[in-house]
């Protein structure tokens, strides 16, 4: 496994949260922390089917367009009862002509749970891959899991996209109703970052 031994880390990504929660996990190793939209890069075309193909496009694109080497993400919620899905496509179920609408895709999910009387619990987990890619195009891929189960009604204003509807196993609470900062140390994505710190941080 290749160490990261740069003082600077390009995020490819465009969300000024996911650039925050990324620093914030990577500031006692002194890494200056830029973004891809601060660069402005434009965001590459997902066409993989895959949560890693997906983050390799990203992270590639960056690490080739800037010279620097590039960390990527791509997650999502996986649903037991929908055989995985939305999966891949979790932010392409919120896509509406007028952008996208997380509220319309919950209402969607727990929809479609209740057409097929899906049991009760209804597991799920949120999934994060990451990958670290370098200018010469090695890379380095690691994913992490947060098991849970999709509730209703939505409950709580923190967070992004389906964690209202998301209760992490071992918590009577949401994400959505979680403080953003514990969120983040117990989420799919801390839960990679771990893996990616021990693999080329330390």
């Amino acid at each position: 496994m290749r160490r990261f031994d740069s003082d600077r880390l390009l995020v490819a990504t465009h969300n000024r949260g996911k650039l925050e929660e990324i620093a914030k996990l990577l500031e006692t190793f002194g890494i200056a922390v830029t973004a891809a939209g601060e660069m402005g890069l434009p965001e590459p075309v997902e066409t993989e089917s895959t949560f890693v193909g997906n983050a390799r496009i990203k992270a590639h694109a960056a690490a080739k367009a800037t010279g620097l080497p590039a960390l990527a993400d791509d997650s999502g919620i996986s649903i037991d009862a929908l055989d995985g899905a939305p999966g891949v496509y979790t932010a392409d179920w919120a896509e509406t002509p007028q952008g996208r609408d997380f509220v319309m895709a919950m209402h969607k999910t727990w929809a479609l749970l209740e057409s097929q009387d899906a049991p009760l619990p209804r597991l799920a987990q949120f999934r994060c891959t990451l990958v670290l890619a370098w200018p010469d195009g090695h890379d380095e891929v690691f994913e992490g899991v947060m098991p849970g189960q999709v509730v209703w009604p939505m409950r709580g204003d923190q967070g992004h996209g389906y964690d209202p509807i998301f209760q992490p196993d071992g918590f009577d609470v949401t994400f959505g109703e979680m403080d953003r900062w514990q969120k983040n140390q117990i989420s799919h994505r801390a839960d990679a970052f771990r893996k990616l710190v021990q693999g080329c941080f330390t």
